[in-house]
């Protein structure tokens, strides 16, 4: 058990080493941080912002009629790839933030729990573009729109905890 510590922190270790130029150019120059959180903030922003309102306008169409729904599933269709630019643009600045100070953020319970909610949003967005095809071939199962209604509450409320995860990581770590 001890030995398995020892090797992750030599990982550790030797990825913070390899990151001290980065880290050096992160921490001397202030709008080089600024540059990177703006990178990271922005996306998340209009992926968040995008997905809400989709999430909010699945919980209104699900319960209308057969055009409400058919509009609302090819604007989800749209919605994604802006979402999906906007978490790829802010996992990029995300990583470039990590390995600004590799020992702390490794050890940190808030990045461990950001990233989980990360993945769990990610796990819900492949759940919803599922249900999404289902629902295309049968645009009025009352099942699917169902399905497809806690997939958005669950995605709205994973986009919440996650900003709140990045706020306590930033203020904790």
């Amino acid at each position: 058990m001890m030995l398995a510590r020892v090797e992750a922190s030599g990982l550790t270790g030797a990825l913070a080493k390899l990151a001290e130029p980065w880290a050096k150019i992160y921490g001397d120059y202030k709008a080089v941080s600024a540059a990177v959180l703006f990178l990271h903030l922005v996306p998340l922003i209009i992926a968040a912002g995008a997905a809400f309102m989709a999430d909010r306008d699945t919980l209104r169409y699900a319960r209308g009629g057969p055009a409400d729904r058919e509009r609302q599933l090819r604007e989800l269709a749209s919605i994604h790839r802006v979402v999906l630019f906007g978490l790829t643009l802010s996992f990029v600045s995300g990583i470039l933030m990590f390995l600004s100070d590799v020992e702390t953020f490794v050890g940190s319970i808030f990045l461990w729990i950001k990233l989980g909610l990360v993945a769990l949003l990610l796990v819900n967005g492949l759940m919803m573009t599922r249900t999404e095809k289902a629902l295309a071939a049968d645009v009025q199962s009352d099942a699917l729109w169902g399905r497809l209604r806690t997939i958005a509450w669950m995605s709205a409320t994973l986009w919440l905890l996650t900003t709140l995860a990045g706020v306590v990581l930033k203020e904790f770590a």
